[in-house]
């Protein structure tokens, strides 16, 4: 059975069920929302919000650096689960969205997405059967699933086969390391994989690729060499996956992530680049970076290639003219307590903020003048999270700042973690406003 169509995100009817919007908003449309224009004033606290400028400009940056250098976008959707953002993404170049579990492929499906990439082996019964209906009733269609053990495939060919399904699916072989997450731990097993893709007529080999940020967390020396020997041994996976003549398909996909690493998997696969298959079939190395929409104040701040503050950014990219990222995400708080000196309780906290790859960071006090915001978050640390709390330390020379009722926007880290808070996210027209401007909203399917 089709997946029904899911409803627009202007059409959505703001309720009770959407945090942070006003009760006065509660049975008007987010499109009515947006012609009115109102600013964040009218709104509760906590809040999340996207800078709808910043994420165009993020979506056209990363275009452009990947352009460059020859290679494709299929950009991990499990980061926003907004078919909206998914939209604004493949609007500006990407070939495909990816995602991680049959549900989420459902949702994407329910959205009208046709171009989809599952990077996870697929194993789950009911997910395989309704991925080859699906496959079957729509020629247009194009999904690719991964496999990293004989076992996985084996399982996906027998209940395909019970299952009736007529058109053969698309698979990747993923390739993993020591150390790290899923994937067959060396290119001989890989090997192995892709032989009994091979020996299934349901099956059709289609790439191979993998993770490699599960390998490293940083950009020390130790961790980038590990990035780049693992990125070498998926390009010798593919070297003989070329020379043996498995892949059965007349494009080929080399796939790894690159939202911390993008830089190094350029250098290192980029030359596999083969639009017309001059060194066999026709190859191409899509990215699946997904956090560059919204990027952050904090993990992806350091460790990206694209963000001028970036520690070991890439000396290639070290210009004036080079794309680079900034953060569209902030949460907006306010200050509920002053119980001790020195310390202001926030009404933000595990249930609302990402806290998983570094804790919110204070930037600004609404209200105030750049300067008098300056000085009264200079020093100031949250140093903690509770489910609907955040503990901030102010500096020794602004103990006495932030009265109750304060409102103050916090940087925050780790996208995949923010969204999934929000079923309902706020669009502003500029997010450094006193008092900014919201223009849309997108939903949210977690």
């Amino acid at each position: 059975m089709a997946a029904p169509a899911l409803t627009a995100d202007h059409d959505v009817v703001i309720g009770p069920r959407h945090k942070g919007f006003p009760a006065g908003t509660w049975g008007t449309t987010v499109g009515e929302l947006g012609a009115r224009r109102p600013t964040l004033a009218e709104f509760s606290t906590p809040l999340l919000t996207l800078d709808t400028g910043v994420v165009d400009a993020n979506l056209d940056a990363v275009r452009r650096w990947t352009a460059e250098r020859g290679l494709d976008l299929a950009p991990h959707g499990k980061t926003t689960m907004s078919p909206t953002l998914w939209r604004r993404m493949l609007d500006r170049g990407a070939v495909a969205i990816t995602l991680a579990t049959p549900w989420q492929v459902q949702v994407a499906r329910a959205a009208g997405i046709r171009s989809i990439m599952l990077a996870n082996t697929l194993v789950d019964p009911a997910g395989i059967r309704w991925i080859a209906a699906e496959l079957d009733a729509d020629p247009d269609l194009a999904l690719a699933s991964w496999v990293d053990s004989v076992e996985a495939v084996r399982l996906l060919a027998d209940v395909r086969r019970a299952a009736g399904a007529v058109r053969p699916q698309d698979v990747v072989v993923e390739l993993g390391a020591t150390g790290g997450r899923t994937g067959a731990r060396g290119v001989a097993a890989a090997l192995d994989v892709a032989r009994a893709v091979v020996a299934s007529p349901s099956l059709r080999l289609a790439g191979c690729g993998g993770y490699e940020g599960a390998l490293a967390h940083d950009r020390s020396d130790a961790a980038l060499a590990a990035v780049r020997g693992y990125l070498a041994d998926v390009a010798t996976l593919h070297g003989t996956l070329l020379a043996e003549g498995l892949y059965e398909t007349d494009r080929v996909v080399v796939t790894e992530g690159g939202s911390a690493y993008l830089d190094v998997v350029a250098d290192e696969l980029g030359p596999l680049v083969d639009p017309a298959g001059e060194r066999g079939t026709p190859t191409s190395v899509v990215l699946r970076s997904g956090a560059y929409i919204a990027h952050d104040d904090g993990f992806y701040r350091g460790i990206s290639p694209l963000d001028g503050g970036a520690a070991g950014a890439s000396p290639n990219d070290a210009n004036a003219d080079a794309p680079r990222l900034s953060s569209a995400m902030h949460a907006f708080v306010r200050v509920v307590s002053r119980p001790e000196p020195g310390l202001a309780l926030l009404d933000g906290g595990k249930r609302d903020l990402p806290f998983d790859e570094g804790l919110p960071v204070p930037q600004r006090v609404l209200g105030l003048g750049r300067e008098a915001s300056e000085a009264a978050l200079a020093g100031a640390r949250i140093t903690a999270l509770n489910d609907q709390h955040a503990f901030l330390h102010l500096g020794p020379a602004a103990r006495d700042a932030l009265p109750v009722g304060s409102v103050v926007r916090l940087g925050l880290s780790h996208p995949c973690t923010a969204f999934d808070k929000w079923r309902l996210v706020p669009l502003v027209e500029d997010a450094a406003a006193d008092d900014p401007v919201v223009v849309d909203a997108v939903a949210t399917y977690f």
